[in-house]
C-alpha cells in the first residue's frame, strides 16, 4: 500500500487520538516521544503498534518498536516499510 508522508502522518495521528483521546495532538512535537508528551504507557504503545499493523496490513517486529516512538520516526519507518 503506497501512502504519502502526509497520509501516513494523518493515519498515525488518528490512531494516537483513538488510543489517547486526552492528548493534545495539535501541539505534538514530532521529534519527542509520545510517552514524554502525554500519558502513553506500554499498554497504549502496544495497542498503537497493533492498530498500525491492522490499518496498514503489515507486521512490525518488536525490535522495530522504538522507531515508532515519535511522529517523525514512525512516519519515516512506515514510509520505508511500505515502499514497493
Amino acid at each position: 500500500m503506497l501512502m504519502s508522508k502526509e497520509q501516513l502522518t494523518s493515519l498515525v495521528l488518528t490512531i494516537l487520538h483513538t488510543i489517547a483521546p486526552e492528548a493534545d495532538l495539535d501541539h505534538l512535537n514530532p521529534d519527542i516521544s509520545y510517552r514524554d508528551q502525554f500519558a502513553f504507557d506500554s499498554v497504549d504503545y502496544l495497542q498503537f503498534v497493533m492498530a498500525l499493523e491492522e490499518a496498514l496490513h503489515l507486521t512490525i517486529v518488536e525490535s522495530d518498536y522504538p522507531q515508532l516512538s515519535t511522529l517523525h520516526g514512525c512516519v519515516a519507518y512506515l514510509t520505508i516499510k511500505l515502499a514497493p
